[in-house]
């Protein structure tokens, strides 16, 4: 298997967008796979690699990337030694940077002979749930989606709401990362951003407005995300497969670092889903 990893990938925003692809040399054309981390998650965080090798043995060409602005850097892509720029993060900068990575994917030279152009689908957790939903309906270059743990709405996050007079005053709010313990900024921007760009951000239309296949995948265990945000997102698209994974948290029963060789049973099973439904 050829696993190329932090390859730089040039966005929109002037910072890197920092990537990963898993694929079997074998100059056959593959479907691909994009994978985007949520809220506080990086590329390889937990069993993503992992997650990515598993694709990859059953052919597929998978790719997953840091955001440009989620905090880490080209030198550290783990955790987030640059604040700064996790405070400048947005909605509308990570759909620029999917898209970055689309179009980074489908024109690279060295890969032309080990991709299927016509065939790529994508794949979010959490609040990348919500971004996968919103690119695969305004890209038509999106065959198929999944959303895992998926955020419905980006109105009612934290990020969106809270005591605007006084963040909007002072400039920022702070998060505490329970993990790392750094307080993690988000600059008054974000909320001018989102304001900006509300029609565009509403996941509610664009799963209504799907037309292609959409897999939803949730664990009933979840405590971060509620369920409720999947059984949406199936209503609003009654077409969309719903999947619930029984005694699954937030992220499938892993943690970072994740020691073991193997995923959590409650990962594995997302991936045999995921991969059955991208077959």
């Amino acid at each position: 298997m050829k696993i190329l990893k932090n390859l730089i990938v040039d966005g929109k925003h002037q910072k890197p967008i920092v990537t990963d692809v898993f694929y079997q040399e074998n100059y056959q054309p593959k479907k691909v796979v994009v994978f985007c981390h949520g809220y506080k998650g990086f590329k390889d965080w937990g069993a993503w690699n992992l997650m990515a090798e598993a694709f990859a043995k059953v052919g597929f060409f998978f790719v997953k990337f840091n955001f440009s602005h989620n905090g880490g850097t080209a030198e550290n892509p783990i955790d987030f030694p640059d604040l700064e720029a996790f405070g400048n993060n947005n909605y509308t900068k990570e759909l620029d940077d999917l898209e970055s990575v689309l179009d980074w994917i489908s024109s690279e030279d060295k890969f032309k002979n080990e991709i299927n152009s016509n065939d790529i689908s994508i794949i979010g957790h959490s609040r990348g749930g919500g971004i996968v939903t919103l690119k695969a309906a305004e890209d038509d270059r999106v065959k198929k989606v999944i959303s895992l743990a998926a955020v419905c709405d980006f109105g009612s996050r934290s990020s969106t709401i809270g005591d605007l007079e006084n963040w909007k005053k002072t400039g920022v709010k702070y998060v505490v990362n329970g993990r790392t313990k750094q307080q993690m900024p988000h600059f008054y921007q974000f909320y001018i951003n989102f304001k900006e760009n509300e029609e565009r951000l509403n996941i509610e239309r664009a799963a209504k407005n799907m037309t292609i296949p959409h897999l939803i995948i949730h664990g009933d265990a979840d405590t971060s995300i509620s369920i409720k945000e999947g059984e949406n997102l199936h209503k609003w698209n009654p077409k969309s497969e719903f999947e619930i994974i029984k005694n699954a948290d937030h992220v499938f029963n892993v943690s970072h670092p994740w020691k073991s060789n193997e995923m959590s049973k409650e990962l594995q099973k997302v991936v045999t889903k995921s991969i059955a439904f991208l077959s």
